[in-house]
């Protein structure tokens, strides 16, 4: 028996990926700290339902994200090209080609890539999509909740963004 077409295609060119609309979910004064950070959600174009998958380019002096860590979310990048700067909360570390880095749900360690270099940055961010999932990000005055598969913010306090 034949199974029924598909919506989603079966193999695609990821940089032909449209990046997204809008460059980031952060509410301000965050999203505007995105500003040269292009993502392609790879997994979305297959219809993907438990984990994601971004090919994310950062321009020079661009940021992944706000440092953050995960409660119930493990993450993983390998990077492409370029040689981003991992922070952590262990430090600085200088990735490259090849080289790749994991954060599991629960451990704390807040991470985060900048492109500190000249040339652009290509790598591969892999993260599921657990619900109730919390964001902590220790250097902002942001919490982040995963609801309905949309990210709820709001201040430290509580108070809503």
């Amino acid at each position: 028996m034949k199974n029924a077409p598909s919506e989603f295609p079966v193999a695609i060119e990821a940089r032909a990926v449209p990046p997204r609309q809008r460059p980031s979910n952060y509410p301000e004064p965050f999203a505007t700290r995105m500003q040269g950070r292009e993502k392609r959600a790879l997994g979305d174009a297959f219809g993907l339902r438990n984990f994601g998958v971004n090919l994310t380019r950062l321009s020079p002096g661009a940021v992944s994200s706000l440092r953050h860590a995960h409660s119930r979310q493990d993450e993983f990048v390998y990077v492409l090209e370029g040689e981003p700067t991992l922070q952590t909360n262990a430090g600085s570390t200088r990735l490259a080609p090849g080289l790749c880095a994991g954060f599991r749900a629960a451990s704390g360690d807040a991470h985060q890539l900048v492109n500190e270099t000249d040339r652009d940055v290509l790598y591969l961010e892999i993260g599921d999509r657990t619900l109730g999932d919390e964001g902590s990000y220790p250097d902002d005055d942001l919490r982040a909740v995963l609801r309905d598969g949309r990210w709820q913010f709001a201040h430290k306090d509580g108070t809503p963004y």
